[in-house]
This record gives structure tokens, sequence and C-alpha cells, in this order.
């Protein structure tokens, strides 16, 4: 597996030692930078913590959590950092054929496009990039059209077609296009890589969740990646292991990078 150095790991993760003995690295230090934050939801958002987020999926570690007997946890983590509507999964995890005649689990978040049709066709702007690569959803703008819905070739976006339920932790929150809580009657929704906790030097909650470090959080400009126990060379690991994007031959350049495999880590 391709390490990173020790320099780089030290620069990444900042004041983060005690984290690294205990066999947790904390993602970035960045909680100076979300502090600092100013202005209106959305400009807080394009504040730039000088990252360009992609997610992988190690498809040889992923087991859909069927060797504990559990629902995917990353999908339960998503739901619950984000109280998410019933009928929604932000994380969808899929059993899909592969080319051996068996079959593998493939997390589907929101795929964050460079090249995002949904972005494309919102009339308003409503679908907007920050500039870590995030691809985010203004609901203060949002008409509710649902051209993007229509526009996602990975149907990873949700409406709310009715009035959601917000328990009180999400009645109560902070809304931000990064955490866009509580949820709205007539707007769409999806997984925003749970920019809040990248922001604050955190992994997504579906990546924290992952019993299997089956999901790793990575960082184009510095080159490196963490599942949360291990940190890797972000460039020579998506080579050495085949990386591959879904529905490449679209061009829409998704940010969420697959590695080939089945489970069998853990005996599939």
């Amino acid at each position: 597996m391709p390490d990173v150095t020790r320099r780089q790991l030290l620069r990444w993760i900042g004041a983060g030692g005690a984290g690294v003995a205990s066999g947790v690295i904390p993602f970035l230090a960045a909680a100076g930078q979300a502090g600092d934050a100013k202005g209106t939801a959305r400009e807080q958002t394009l504040q730039s913590t000088g990252r360009q987020w992609v997610m992988v999926v190690d498809r040889k570690k992923c087991e859909g959590c069927t060797t504990i007997d559990k629902p995917p946890r990353c999908k339960a983590a998503c739901k619950k950092e984000h109280f998410v509507p019933e009928e929604q999964n932000w994380m969808e995890v899929y059993e899909a054929p592969d080319e051996g005649g068996g079959t593998y689990f493939k997390p589907r978040p929101c795929q964050h496009c460079e090249k995002a049709p949904c972005e494309h066709v919102c009339p308003v702007e409503a679908t907007y990039y920050n500039p870590d690569g995030l691809v985010l959803i203004d609901h203060e703008r949002c008409i509710g059209c649902r051209f993007c819905l229509a526009a996602c070739p990975f149907q990873a976006r949700y409406f709310n077609w009715g009035k959601p339920e917000n328990p009180p932790g999400a009645a109560f929150a902070s809304y931000s296009p990064e955490y866009p809580v509580p949820h709205r009657i007539g707007t769409a929704e999806k997984c925003m890589f749970c920019g809040h906790r990248l922001r604050q030097g955190k992994l997504p909650a579906c990546v924290e969740g992952c019993p299997m470090q089956a999901l790793w959080m990575g960082d184009l400009t510095e080159d490196v990646a963490t599942n949360g126990t291990e940190a890797v060379r972000l460039s020579a690991f998506l080579h050495e292991r085949h990386a591959y994007r879904d529905k490449e031959e679209l061009g829409t350049r998704p940010r969420v990078f697959y590695l080939p495999g089945h489970g069998e880590d853990y005996g599939r």
C-alpha cells in the first residue's frame, strides 16, 4: 500500500498527534478556518479550506455489513448525522453483479461530478460548486423544479414532496448548504460529503461509521487519503489498485473512485 511520508502526514494532520497514537488519524486541522467563516450560509461555503475532496470506495473491504449481520453502517451513519427523511438514502448501498458471476456491494453517495449535469440544468443556480470541489444545494434558492433530479445519471438526488419530519435535533440546527438541516418542503436534497464535518477537521459520517474501513476520504491537493486508521498517498493508491469511476463514458468526471473487489477481505 502506498504510504505517505512522515513529513507529509504530520503536515496534513496538523496538531493531531495524540489521535495517531491512539489509532485514529484526525483528518485535518481546519477548525480555525471553520471558526473564521463569515457571511451568509452560502457565502461561508465559498470560503475555501484549500482542499480538493474525493472519496474512494474499496470494494475488497465492502461486504455490505453482512458479516456483522446489520444494515450498512455507512447508510445508517449518514441518516443519523443529517436526520435524513425516512424515504431518502443519501448514501445508498447496492448489491451488483460482477464479471465473475458473483456479486459485490457498491456504496453510492453523490458523485460530486466536476462536470455535474445537475448544476448545468438548475435555472436559479441553487446547485453550485464550492471551491473545494463539493456540489452543493442552496435550499433558500431552490424552487423545486426537479430538473436536477432528472439530470443526475446516478439517481443520487431526492425531493421533499411533503413537509419533512424534523426531530428536535434537526429543528434547531443551523442551516448551511454544507449541512442542509432542518429539511424543507419542496426542495431537492442529497449527500454533500459532510462539508460541515470536513471544515471541522472530521471525516464524513459514512467514512467514520464504516466498520470495515472500506471508505476513504482524500485530498487531491495534498495527494493523501485516509479511512480513519490508515493514511496513503492518494495518486499511488488509485493507480496501484486500478481505480475507476462510475459511468465514466458520460464525461461527468465524478469525484468518487471505486477500487475493484467483491468483499474478499472479509471472506466473500
